[in-house]
């Protein structure tokens, strides 16, 4: 019996309506199979579209589904499955309804088939997600999650408009390559950037993830911005522009990276650094590129949700998160420390970890089109990732000094959903046909001949040693706590204070103005009253003689008036 095809975001939306009647195990068992059934239900999917119906003269395809969006879907169903393992421990029914919708929300925009069903979904996602920012019921928590709503929403604004655009010059809503020649596709492109986490519209990001909810983080750093990933090499593969943008995306992260404190805003700052090998391969736009770029987001969905997930882990044991407070856990909690060094490992692209088989493949793309200073970049960026990543997050949070605290390890689904993101990152970076296979365009590739292993062992290599000696030398950023400024500067301080002061300006003149406008007021009222109070001359009773004589002076006047007014006309 041919099995019933769900649209991939139904059976979560269907799901959160019941989990919202449930309790207890009944809700944790019911959110544990969804993913899986829908997991299910995608694979026996066929490829094409599904659900089209017309709206106002328009066609809306609901599903559409090839090759490309697959391997998104499949990994948005592992990356959910993990994070709901990972919140087992959780009996916050917010978390929970958040958690489905906004899964469902991501795989809606992944299959949309056209601009309009895109834009539904894509604020489905930016509703539902802020929740789990929200959900840590903090100040600073609530203000974060603020700002990213305000992204989210203009991103959502931009989309909706470029679309209007969009089909009043092409005639057509649907969902494919376009290119920036036009008003639409421009609109429509930063509004991909804009949840991309572009430089300068990147702050979102690194303001809300490290304030999110411990679980919240880890299907926050999974989904919003790697829907936007796909989005762009859906829309704009080939577009050079992207390769800039994301070179510049490697890069600049890094330096924030390395001074920063909190080790969750270290990995939201690491985020952004993967994000751009990602929009490069998109940019250069070749076969070889395009799937190095969704390979590289499939494993950042694993070895990124890792460290979250331990750094998560780290947080939720010790109640701190900043490097200069902790030191030392390696003696109490040795599971979680060796799982985060397999994730670091990954992010690092270790050869037989799951992030040197696809960073590989976009460097490899870029050279083989002739960027050379663009692969110099990356090779710096890879550099970067290590000392960050790879290094500075296990050593401060485990190694390091010793922070004297004594703690455990965190509860078993914790260690379980760890345990699986570390078992796929060597599985892949051991196999990596088992992704390969699942890619949008055949790939004749290996990335384990000799120039590849030898160029990463040496450049990790050496990348260690310069970490040893600037650590040994004092030279290293020491962790302290800190603020850093970013681009955020502008509008939580400096808008603000402009704003503050321009107010400030226009109260003075308010009052001066009012001030002046009441004493010139004050001196009209004086002249009034001078006439006409009880003693003033107005007020002065007249004799009946004072009276006559006023009356023939203005009837003499009015008579030589008319006199003269006679020989005018």
């Amino acid at each position: 019996m041919p099995m019933i095809e769900l649209p991939p975001f139904v059976p979560f939306i269907v799901v959160a309506v019941i989990v919202l009647f449930t309790r207890g195990k009944l809700t944790h068992a019911l959110m544990l199979l969804t993913p899986l059934l829908g997991a299910l239900n995608l694979w026996h999917m066929s490829t094409g579209a599904h659900g089209e119906v017309t709206l106002f003269s328009l066609k809306l395809t609901l599903v559409h589904i090839d090759k490309l969006s697959l391997v998104f879907g499949y990994i948005i169903h592992i990356a959910a499955f993990l994070a709901i393992i990972y919140a087992l421990h959780i009996r916050d029914k917010m978390q929970q309804l958040a958690t489905l919708i906004y899964v469902a929300g991501a795989l809606g925009a992944i299959f949309a088939g056209d601009l309009i069903t895109l834009f539904i979904f894509w604020e489905l996602m930016a509703i539902s997600s802020v929740f789990l920012i929200w959900a840590r019921r903090s100040t600073k928590s609530f203000a974060s999650g603020f700002r990213y709503f305000v992204y989210q929403f203009i991103s959502g604004l931009l989309l909706l408009i470029g679309t209007v655009f969009y089909w009043y010059q092409h005639g057509s809503i649907a969902f494919t390559q376009m290119s920036l020649h036009d008003t639409g596709t421009a609109l429509i492109f930063i509004a991909f950037g804009i949840k991309c986490a572009f430089p300068m519209l990147h702050t979102w990001l690194t303001d809300a993830y490290p304030e999110a909810t411990v679980t919240g983080t880890v299907l926050l750093s999974a989904l919003t911005t790697k829907v936007a990933v796909y989005a762009l090499a859906r829309g704009f593969p080939g577009t050079e522009l992207l390769i800039y943008i994301g070179a510049v995306m490697t890069c600049f992260p890094i330096f924030y990276a390395v001074i920063e404190n909190d080790l969750r805003r270290v990995l939201a700052f690491s985020l952004i650094n993967q994000l751009g090998f990602m929009v490069v391969g998109i940019g250069v736009g070749t076969e070889l590129a395009i799937n190095g770029a969704v390979s590289h987001a499939v494993n950042d969905i694993l070895f990124k949700g890792l460290l979250f997930m331990s750094m998560g882990a780290v947080l939720h044991m010790t109640g701190r998160i900043n490097g200069s407070e902790l030191g030392g856990l390696y003696k109490t909690m040795p599971k979680t420390t060796v799982l985060c060094i397999i994730g670091a490992a990954s992010i690092s692209a270790f050869p037989l970890f799951n992030g040197f088989v696809s960073k590989s493949m976009v460097m490899t793309a870029v050279i083989e089109q002739g960027y050379g200073g663009i692969w110099l970049a990356l090779l710096f960026a890879s550099a970067g990732v290590f000392h960050h990543a790879g290094i500075k997050i296990p050593y401060f949070a485990f190694f390091g000094h010793d922070s004297g605290i004594r703690t455990s390890e965190p509860p078993a689904n914790m260690l379980l959903a760890m345990f699986f993101a570390a078992a796929l990152c060597l599985a892949i970076g051991s196999y990596p046909n088992l992704l390969y296979q699942f890619l949008p365009f055949e790939l004749d590739y290996s990335p384990y001949d000799v120039s590849h292993v030898l160029a990463q062992t040496q450049l990790l290599f050496f990348a260690a040693l310069a970490f040893a000696w600037l650590n040994i030398k004092g030279i290293y950023p020491p962790e302290l706590p800190s603020t850093n400024l970013d681009v955020d500067w502008l509008y939580r301080r400096w808008l603000p204070s402009l704003w503050t002061r321009l107010t400030d300006h226009v109260t003075d003149a308010y009052h001066l103005s009012a001030e002046l406008t009441l004493t010139k007021l004050r001196r009209i009222l004086e002249v009034i009253r001078a006439y006409h109070r009880p003693h003033g001359i107005l007020a002065r009773a007249q004799t009946v003689s004072n009276m006559t004589l006023w009356i023939a002076i203005l009837l003499a006047c009015y008579l030589v008036l008319s006199y003269f007014g006679s020989y005018l006309i």
